[in-house]
């Protein structure tokens, strides 16, 4: 059951600074998740009658000295976030992302940083590997492409790979991050500069306080709101314990559509997608397939402007070679992929890629095959 099933009327979202905090505190309570927050709210009929009620729920728990979130704490946090550019959205307020709102049991704080009016969009979730071959982030990129186009936001994680691919190519048509940690908090660094684009372009979104560090029990509460979010999950490349398939379990458990792109039988990154295709799943070859199983575009968007023909493009400095390697191995599996493709890939010169393979291929790491082709030797 989502939040409003527990309430005869419409829950209203808290109205003016009190409120607010009381709102907050109650959520920031300990032992108070999602559904305990509603229970707590139909039982007592406000979030202040619920937090004066709380220590004594806590007695009759069995937990003694009980004492609820501080309204001290509560205004920190909220300062900290009107500090960072970010504001909290209530549970059944009109800012609040309607297709969240259906699931069970859903967030009933988020903090918003960047364009609010995303949160309304329709939205495609892409997710997947973090150590993704270069033909997965190149997927990510012409899915989140074409379902922007088409009128999709894209939602995923802001985590390396597949998610960083799809909020790049996102940019401009509509991308939403979804944060493990505080919305102030960016996971991993080395995306702290895309989380500004995204700040500033698209939109950041978490249900954590204000300065969290992210830990590795709050990418499943992160992923549910991903796949909650979303009219589909679509997973681009994942191995068979991995986070993306939380994502897709959380998806049928909510309703959404999961569709998968398939991958080779030897490459492990792609063995979860190919297990979600045999169990069910749409199979993906780009956004036509998508936007069919969802039945159109909701509403096609300008195209972008091709970049100007000759346009200099900047490209990173040389890496060092036994890094320009690992990255290289990174990219490739099973599948042939041209070599010209990679080096635009790894935005690195040639002439630092060139002698970074031959010396992977003298050490049996990797394939060289007609037309200039590349794969792993699995």
């Amino acid at each position: 059951m989502n939040g409003q099933t527990l309430f005869s009327r419409p829950l209203a979202p808290p109205e003016g600074e009190r409120a607010l905090v009381a709102w907050l505190r109650l959520v920031r309570s300990r032992r108070v998740g999602a559904a305990t927050f509603f229970r707590l709210i139909a039982a007592h009929g406000s979030a202040e009658a619920a937090l004066e009620a709380l220590p004594g729920v806590a007695r009759a728990a069995g937990t003694a000295d009980y004492a609820p979130c501080s309204a001290e704490t509560a205004a920190r946090e909220l300062a900290a976030g009107r500090d960072a550019g970010a504001r909290p959205v209530a549970y059944g307020s009109a800012d609040y992302p309607a297709a969240l709102a259906e699931i069970p049991d859903p967030p009933p704080l988020l903090w918003l940083r960047g364009d609010p009016a995303l949160a309304k969009r329709p939205m495609v979730a892409l997710v997947g590997a973090r150590n993704a071959s270069s033909l997965g982030t190149r997927m990510a990129r012409r899915l989140a492409e074409g379902l922007g186009t088409a009128g999709f936001a894209c939602v995923s994680g802001l985590a390396r790979g597949v998610d960083t691919a799809a909020h790049s190519a996102s940019l401009d048509s509509g991308t939403v991050a979804v944060l493990a940690g505080g919305v102030d908090v960016i996971y991993p660094p080395e995306n702290a500069a895309l989380a500004d684009r995204i700040a500033a372009r698209g939109l950041l979104i978490s249900e954590q306080p204000m300065g969290l560090q992210p830990r590795a029990r709050h990418f499943p509460r992160r992923n549910r709101i991903i796949s909650g979010l979303s009219r589909a999950v679509v997973v681009v490349e994942a191995a068979a314990r991995s986070g993306s398939l939380i994502t897709a379990r959380e998806a049928l458990d909510q309703g959404r559509e999961v569709l998968a792109v398939p991958g080779h039988p030897f490459d492990a990154r792609a063995s979860g997608c190919n297990i979600l295709i045999r169990d069910g799943a749409i199979l993906v070859r780009g956004p036509e397939d998508v936007i069919e199983a969802l039945g159109g575009s909701p509403c096609p968007l300008p195209a972008r402007p091709a970049p100007a023909r000759g346009a200099a493009q900047v490209r990173a400095p040389a890496p060092a070679i036994a890094d320009l390697q690992a990255e290289i191995l990174s990219r490739l599996g099973p599948s042939p992929l041209a070599e010209d493709q990679l080096i635009r890939d790894l935005a690195a010169p040639a002439q630092a890629v060139t002698p970074a393979l031959m010396e992977l291929e003298l050490a049996g790491r990797i394939r060289r095959q007609a037309g200039g082709l590349l794969s792993l030797v699995c």
